[in-house]
This record gives C-alpha cells, sequence and structure tokens, in this order.
C-alpha cells in the first residue's frame, strides 16, 4: 500500500473576489503536489487519506459540467472501490460545499462544513484540530490567504497532524489571478520539508503576496523620517545597498538604495513611492532584522490596501 499522509485541509470560497482555494498540511513529503485541486471555472478539492489524486481532475470536470459538492463527492466515492480509506472536500463556485470521510480513515479523522468552506483531517492528534481550523477561519479578518493560513495555524496550534509537521501548501484560483493575469493561478506557494512548514508557508507567502499580487493604489502616502528613516537606512547598508551615514532624513541616497533593493527583490509590482510609505507604516510592527525585517514591514505596511 502507498504511503498514507496524515493530513489536515481547508477548501474554501471567496465569494467577493470570486476565488476558491485549498490550504493543507501533512506528515508527508510535498503535500501540495498530493491534494489540492483548484480551478476558479469549476471549484476547489482536496483530496487526502491514501489520496486518490484522480479526484481531483476528475471532479473538476464534475463541477463545470454543472453538479453541486455533494453530487461530486458522491460520483467520485461511488466509483472507488478504495473510498473507505479516502477523504475529499469539495467546494464549488455555486456555492456548494460538501465532503466525505471514509469508515476506514486513521483516528482521529471527520470533516466540518461551513457556508464557504469544509475543514478535513485524519491521524489527528483531537477533534479540536478541525473545530479550531473552523472557528478561526471564520472570525479571522483579511482576504483568503490569511484567512486560509489562520486556519492551518489554528489547527496546528490545537493539536494538529498526530505524526507531526512536515509540508504545507497553499493553492487559490481566480479569473485571470496569475501572472500577468495569462491564467487564474493567483496564489500557489509550496513548502515541500521543513522542520515548521506552516510558518514557512506564511514567511513564503508574504514575498509571493509583495512579488505578485497587486494592490490597491493608496489614497495617500508617507516618507521614512525620524528614527524609522535612521534604523531602515542602517538596514539596507548592512545589506550592501547604501553608502551613505544614516540619519533621520531619508535623502535621495537613501531612495536610491531603496530603489536598488526593490529592483533586487523583484518588487517593482510596487512603485518606490509605495514601498517607502509600506516600510514607513509596517516598519515598527515587524519582526526580525535585516531583509527579514524589511520584507515584513513593506508586507505589514501593504496589508490596510485591498488586494485587486
Amino acid at each position: 500500500m502507498q504511503p498514507r499522509p496524515s493530513t489536515f485541509s481547508i477548501v474554501a470560497r471567496d465569494p467577493e473576489k470570486n476565488a476558491v482555494g485549498v490550504a493543507v498540511q501533512s506528515k508527508f513529503v510535498s503535500v501540495g503536489s498530493v491534494v489540492p485541486f483548484v480551478s476558479a471555472d469549476a471549484g476547489a478539492i482536496a483530496t487526502q487519506s491514501f489520496a486518490n489524486v484522480a479526484y481531483g481532475p476528475d471532479g473538476l470536470d464534475y463541477l463545470r459540467e454543472g453538479h453541486t459538492a455533494a453530487e461530486v463527492v458522491e460520483l467520485l466515492t461511488d466509483s472507488d472501490d478504495e473510498a473507505p480509506s479516502r477523504q475529499v472536500g469539495v467546494v464549488g463556485q455555486d456555492g456548494t460545499v460538501a465532503a466525505f470521510t471514509g469508515d476506514e480513515c486513521f483516528d482521529v479523522a471527520g470533516d466540518i462544513q461551513g457556508e464557504t468552506y469544509t475543514v478535513q483531517g485524519n491521524i489527528l492528534e483531537n477533534e479540536e484540530t478541525l473545530e479550531a481550523m473552523a472557528e478561526a477561519y471564520e472570525s479571522t479578518d483579511g482576504g483568503l490567504p490569511e484567512r486560509l493560513l489562520a486556519a492551518l495555524h489554528a489547527g496546528n496550534d490545537a493539536g494538529g497532524d498526530k505524526r507531526g509537521e512536515q509540508s504545507a501548501a497553499m493553492y487559490i484560483a481566480k479569473p485571470e489571478g496569475g501572472y500577468d493575469g495569462g491564467n487564474d493561478r493567483w496564489v500557489d506557494v509550496r513548502v515541500d520539508d521543513h522542520d515548521h512548514p506552516i510558518d514557512e508557508l506564511e514567511r513564503v507567502f508574504k514575498l509571493y503576496d509583495i512579488t505578485l499580487l497587486e494592490r490597491e493604489t493608496p489614497e495617500e502616502t508617507v516618507s521614512l523620517s525620524g528614527e524609522t528613516a535612521t534604523e531602515v537606512q542602517e538596514t539596507l547598508a548592512d545589506l550592501g545597498f547604501y553608502d551613505g551615514t544614516p540619519d533621520t532624513e531619508f535623502d535621495d541616497e537613501a531612495v536610491d538604495a531603496l530603489e536598488s533593493f526593490r529592483g533586487m527583490n523583484n518588487f517593482e509590482n510596487h512603485s518606490l513611492v509605495v514601498l517607502e510609505d509600506a516600510i514607513a507604516r509596517g516598519w515598527e510592527d515587524a519582526d526580525g532584522d535585516g531583509e527579514a525585517r524589511l520584507v515584513e514591514a513593506i508586507w505589514n505596511g501593504l496589508s490596510r490596501l485591498e488586494r485587486i
């Protein structure tokens, strides 16, 4: 028998953004290559617990044909002799939600549905894992990525995978959401092998967000000044971008250094003015040091702006 990943996941839909997605964590290498299947014109599916990866493309095709999520689950499991060992969660772009947990899935296994989401897991430490995921998704502010990540963190903190942690993934689709609008792959980040994969997934997502996702234009911006300006210049100097003497004024030389940092890190998705504004607003709450703190500050500062 193939390895059976112990896994918890959430499948969800954001009606306002017309987006659908899956977030998942498992004691299994590269869970992102096995569990999530997402398409903006159909919906999102998580297949796990001795996963049948055919459930992904077949289920999305059924959704495109007009079947509800419950009908998709029935069609997939009725034709599968190994269905008692499987789990699947389905959310359709039509707004329907359904899940299935086979009787032979290893305990603790189960699923919970809400209006726009389903959470499911197997080989869990406890039932509270799924309850915590559902509560976190419903109570977290922000966009679909933030709510999916919050669900993973909450599930892990409540008990999570009985066998531990190894990999995590988040995959979200929306129409023309991909690079330069060429496909629907709006968010696609994975951590294939890590001691703390959900934390690492969040770090990678923040880089992805700054680099690839667009935000609304701010109505007003602020410039770096005072102690924050000095600390940012010191950081840019440590990173080799700034040769001047750090000061409370963020002068032209400092702006040029920030421009070099922006180009080196592919942050051209945001204007230099917006980037400076984001750092000014997000610096105080940013953790870490060096480049990690700069990235965290930018993400914090941009978070007030709606994603497009």
